[in-house]
Parts: C-alpha cells; structure tokens; sequence
C-alpha cells in the first residue's frame, strides 16, 4: 500500500513541477516586430499624400477656393484721387417757423371760422368754444374780488376817517390851550386888583396842564396810527393788486374760448368739428410761416459724433449749386437715425414747397488725396478689414488683410494693404465670406 502511495504522488510532483516551469514561461514578455511590412507601406502611403497636399498648396496658393464666374463678380481698380469727406442725405422742405395752437381752456367747438391751409393773421379768430363752468368760476372769481376789493375800501376809509378824527381833536385841544391862556392871563389881572379868586386861577392853570398834556397824548398817538396806517395800507394795495390781477386772468381765461391765431401765416393741421370737445392744453393746429423754409433731414447714427452744427451742405436745382448749413442737432436716435435741420445761406431757391424732398451732399471733412477704391457691397459683409485682390494673371482673387478710412457714397479711402493698379473685387461676399481664393473664369460655374 505505501508502494502504492508512492507511486501515486510521483505523477503530483511532475505535474507541479511542470506548472511551476509553464508559469515562469507565461510571465516572460514576449518582443513584438515594430516595422511589419503593412505599417511601412501605410507609413509610406501617408508621407505621399501629404507630398501631394504641400505640392497642391504650394501651386494653389493655399486655403478654401471657389471657381466663380468673373462675369458675375464687380471688379474695380485702386486708383489714387480727391477723397471728398460726404454723405448724401435726402431733406425735407419744412416751414422755417412753426408756432403751435393749442387751447388754453378746454371747450366745445361752438363755431369755426376758417377752413385748414386758410392764411391768417396775427389775432384773428378761427374758433369759438363755449365753456360753461368756466364762465360760473369766472363771475364767482370776479364777484368774490369784488367784495374782498369793496372790503379793503371801506377799511380804507375807515383809517382815514380815524386820521382825520387825530386831527380835529388836535384843533380842538390847540383851541382850549390858547383859550386858557387867555383865561388865566385875565384872571391873574382880576386876581392881582383882588377881584378873582385865587382858586379860580388855580382851575384854569390845572385846565391849561391837563390840554397841554392831552395834546401830547395825542401827537404820540397819532404818530402811531401813522404808522401802522400806512403799512396797514401797503398790505391792502397788495392785496389789492393780487386781486385785480386774478380778476384779469380769469377774464383772459374767459377770453381765451376765442381761438386766435398767435401770429400771420398757413393754418395746418386745423382738423376740428363743431360740437368736438376739446380738453385744455389740446392741440388744435399749428400756424407756418408761408414764405421761408428749411431742410429736415435723417442721418443714419453712424455718423452722430461727425455730424456737427455749422457744417456746409449743398443741393442743385435746375442747373443751380444751393449752399446750405447745419443750425440744429437733435441727438435722440430713432430707428437707427438722427435727424438735423438745415437752413440756405444764401436766398432760397424758387419753386420749392413744403412737403418736396431734396438730395443733398453733406460735407464732413476738408478733401484730399488718398488711394480710392469704389464704394461696393462688400464693405458690409467685411467691414473693410479685408477684400479679395485679383493676381496679375487675372486667374483667381487671393482674400488679403487691408486697411480702410472714410468713405462717402461713391468712394472708399484705402490707408494700407493695397497699391495703385491692383484690382479689387467691390460686389457682395454673402457666399464667399469663407472662401481664402477665387478661381476666376469665364463660364457659369456649376
């Protein structure tokens, strides 16, 4: 039997044996070939495209191409000229001066005197409103300082009526002074032959101290109704003035229901019906001047900080050069715009009327010379950072880097980036704003 087990772990000790060996083969690495003949031929297959792709770039001129029809594209010349710094504006012809009508009072429209584009003058009446409770509050207004007038003339009088009682007792007092003196110079005759009564003279002494005393009184209280009668007075002629000042504005208030025209010319915008309410402070037209205009014209906000009041503008009319100048800047942006008004600086042209719109040129800068190209649709697409510029072979336009200044409805100043005789591309780039190269030909391109 241990022969047996013997035997039996013989086969145990070779198969550990052996795995322990197959184990120390399993972790060993094992070297892999890096250069197999696929990896050199897809090595090499790379290394000739990309041969290929620098021999195409370097015949091609590199970047994104596009074969357009030269027919189809504008070409233009950099030349060098006058640059002249304007813009065109279209004006409109409208009244030099413009004075509002508007009711002071609100009302009903009781009576219309002239028809809208009548010409009036200064003062006329063209409308009639009726207000009742305005005309109420008037006479109440009227009645009420009326009283308060009648008041402070009765207080008035009552101050004169105390001044003059000052005065009659002053005569009165001076009267029995100068009688007592009389009185006492006669008694103290009779009183020296012992005909009068010493007491009697004394009476008449203690009278002519007690006349003498009140007249005092009298002159000190006069002095102070004086005084306080005259700032007394003061306040009342104030207040009396304040009064009839308020009487005549409720007049003039009343007086305002008839609508006049403010001064002598066209009456527009003069739309009211009889029987039409109108509140107070509404609109009722407006009064042009008929015979002197100026131009009101639109600017698109771009050119708000060139714009400025002073600077010259000029239309021609029948053959004619008309000088014009900026005189007003209104700075508030509508839509994208701002809007200016123009006057003529010399006599204004015949046979314009309000309403007529006139092409103008407005001079932002003094002329000089500079490279031009023409004003075309690509500066909207690019922003004039960058154009397409035709080689000398005329095959195809290369996308170059530039620098533009001013520009004005015909024109663009060029300050770098492109030569005298170099020929540009100036139409729209709506489909080529990725594009590095044209490829100019002469047919369609599909």
């Amino acid at each position: 039997m241990e022969k047996q087990h013997g035997k039996q772990r013989t086969p145990s000790l070779a198969i550990a044996a052996g795995a322990d060996k197959s184990g120390v083969a399993m972790d060993r690495q094992i070297e892999q070939r890096r250069w197999t003949p696929a990896r050199i031929a897809g090595l090499l297959a790379g290394l000739a495209a990309i041969a290929l792709i620098a021999l195409w770039l370097s015949t091609s001129g590199g970047g994104r191409a596009l074969q357009v029809d030269s027919g189809r594209i504008a070409l233009s010349t950099v030349t060098r000229g006058t640059f002249e710094d304007f813009i065109p504006i279209r004006g409109s012809v409208t009244p030099r001066r413009t004075v509002f009508l508007d009711s002071i009072e609100g009302g009903r429209v009781d009576e219309k005197r002239v028809e809208d584009g009548a010409l009036v003058e200064a003062g006329e009446i063209v409308a009639v409103l009726s207000n009742t409770a305005l005309q109420l509050d008037v006479t109440r207004n009227e009645a009420l300082a009326m009283e308060q007038l009648n008041n402070m003339r009765t207080i008035e009088l009552q101050l004169e009526q105390n001044r003059l009682e000052h005065k009659r007792n002053l005569v009165e007092i001076d009267y029995q002074i100068i009688r007592l003196q009389r009185e006492i110079e006669r008694v103290e005759g009779l009183a020296a032959r012992g005909v009068a009564a010493q007491s009697q003279l004394q009476d008449a002494r203690d009278e002519l101290q007690y006349y003498r005393n009140r007249r005092t009184v009298t002159l000190e209280s006069q002095a102070a109704d004086a005084r306080l009668q005259e700032a007394q007075l003061g306040f009342m002629r104030e207040n009396t003035q304040r009064l009839e000042q308020n009487v005549m504005f409720a007049r003039r208030n009343l007086d305002a229901l008839n609508v006049r025209a403010p001064v002598t010319g066209k009456l527009s915008g003069f739309d009211i019906e009889v029987g039409q309410s109108i509140s107070r402070g509404g609109r009722l037209g407006q009064v042009d001047d008929p015979e002197n205009f100026k131009l009101r014209a639109n600017i698109d906000e771009f050119y708000l900080g060139r714009v400025q009041i002073g600077q010259a503008a000029v239309f021609e009319k029948n053959n004619e050069r008309h000088e014009l100048t900026v005189t007003k800047l209104y700075p508030q942006v509508n839509n994208g715009q701002f809007e200016v008004d123009l006057l003529f600086s010399d006599e204004e042209p015949s046979g314009i009327r309000r309403g007529q719109t006139l092409q103008l040129k407005l001079t932002l800068g003094d002329a000089a010379e500079a490279l031009l190209i023409p004003n075309g649709a690509f500066y909207q697409d690019t922003g004039g950072n960058w154009i397409f510029v035709v080689t000398d072979d005329n095959s195809e336009a290369v996308r170059r880097t530039v620098r533009l200044g001013r520009r004005n409805s015909r024109f663009i100043e060029v300050l770098d980036g492109l030569e005298e005789g170099e020929r540009v591309v100036t139409s729209p780039y709506t489909s080529y704003l990725d594009m590095q190269r044209l490829k100019l030909n002469d047919n369609d391109a599909n």
